[in-house]
């Protein structure tokens, strides 16, 4: 085998796609989501989640008939429930991705009771082996579970084996979005749905969902202005509900001035914007939410006299459909909203186990919708897969 030690990884053909900075450690690289620019204004728990590689791939040509990658994972398993196993997926001319599963690595016990407490049980480097490759040069991607932290040790080939770079990236889509579009809960790291959307439709992908953490932050929208975009979508209010985060008075202004940060950078840009999906809790009533001992998630009663100005997820659609609308007007012509029911609905409710996320046929669907929605026939933005300007 021909071996490149996580030294070399940075500065070989591979290309990282997906991640914008790394964490340079004793034996091994960290991919993150952010630049490192951002660290400094990045709060601890987006921190944990920025870490996680939802949606980073390696991305490189080969004509091994062999690849392995040497790795240590860190997992989060709640006490008592059914840890997810920590899937790797190898795409090859972009079929179907070839997965491998392991429940190796350090896992961090977080317990409901002691919130904020963790135990942290160590575990061992793996390798993971995808063997009995086509012969021929082939282009490949091999994409990092998006449920773990990720600390790359090493990559190898079949001795005698040429490595090179992947494809020129033709068109690139920038996604920002909550834990519904980091997918934690897919069944493996091409399950999460802005990637089912963007391998649907042919473009390549840059996720920045975050669980927990989509508060419209000014280092996001910079960070999104810094980077090559074909389109940018943005899908945001449940974390908002989630934490009660902001009221009406200053929902609305802080989605105008993210809008306002990406298009002092880039005018012209194709932008979606994507209000919530389906979550009956907070469909008519203001967040916060929290899990509930069945593990649905429910809102926390208030005083209706300290209510005033919150909001729900039916008022928060009709805030993000109001704010397209007045920028459109106003000759943003290439400001799109989609309702998030489009993509998840009630009628999908028996794919939403915790009443917040969905499962993994679930997030397969609305990756399925939002590409037909998108980016086939004579859908919202067709261009962008017919290579018209």
């Amino acid at each position: 085998m021909t071996k490149l030690a996580f030294t070399e990884l940075t500065n070989s053909p591979i290309e990282f796609r997906g991640a914008l900075d790394f964490d340079l450690r004793k034996q091994g690289i960290s991919p993150r989501r952010l630049p490192d620019w951002t660290r400094m204004q990045v709060p601890e728990m987006m921190e944990v989640m920025l870490r996680m590689p939802s949606g980073v791939r390696l991305a490189f040509t080969t004509s091994s008939r062999s690849v392995e990658l040497h790795v240590l994972t860190t997992r989060m398993v709640n006490e008592g429930a059914d840890p997810r196993p920590m899937t790797f997926d190898l795409s090859i001319d972009d079929g179907e991705p070839l997965s491998q599963s392991s429940d190796a690595g350090n896992d961090i016990l977080l317990f409901a009771d002691r919130p904020g407490e963790y135990e942290l049980k160590r575990g061992d480097a793996y390798t993971v082996r995808f063997d009995e490759l086509a012969a021929g040069e082939k282009y490949c991607q091999l994409w990092l579970p998006q449920n773990a932290f990720v600390e790359l040790r090493s990559f190898s080939i079949e001795a005698g084996s040429s490595l090179g770079p992947p494809p020129a990236i033709e068109r690139s889509w920038v996604h920002y979005g909550s834990s519904i579009s980091h997918c934690m809960e897919a069944g493996q790291p091409t399950g999460v749905w802005p990637v089912v959307a963007s391998r649907r439709g042919g473009i390549e992908l840059t996720n920045l969902g975050f669980g927990g953490q989509c508060h419209l932050d000014q280092f996001v929208a910079r960070t999104i202005g810094e980077l090559p975009a074909d389109l940018i979508s943005i899908k945001v209010g449940i974390n908002v509900a989630n934490m009660d985060s902001m009221r009406e008075r200053v929902f609305t202004p802080a989605l105008h001035g993210f809008l306002d940060t990406l298009r002092e950078r880039k005018p012209d840009t194709p932008v979606i914007l994507v209000s919530p999906i389906y979550c009956p809790c907070a469909e008519e009533h203001p967040g916060p939410t929290i899990p509930d001992k069945n593990g649905k998630f429910v809102t926390i009663p208030g005083s209706e006299d300290m209510r005033v100005g919150c909001l729900t997820l039916t008022r928060m659609r009709e805030i993000i459909a109001d704010v397209v609308e007045k920028r459109n007007a106003v000759g943003d012509a290439q400001l799109h909203y989609l309702n998030g029911l489009e993509l998840f609905s009630e009628k999908d409710a028996h794919d939403l186990p915790d009443d917040l996320h969905p499962n993994p046929a679930g997030y397969a669907r609305m990756g399925q919708r939002f590409a037909d929605r998108v980016f086939s026939g004579d859908s919202l933005l067709s261009q962008l897969t017919q290579g018209s300007d």
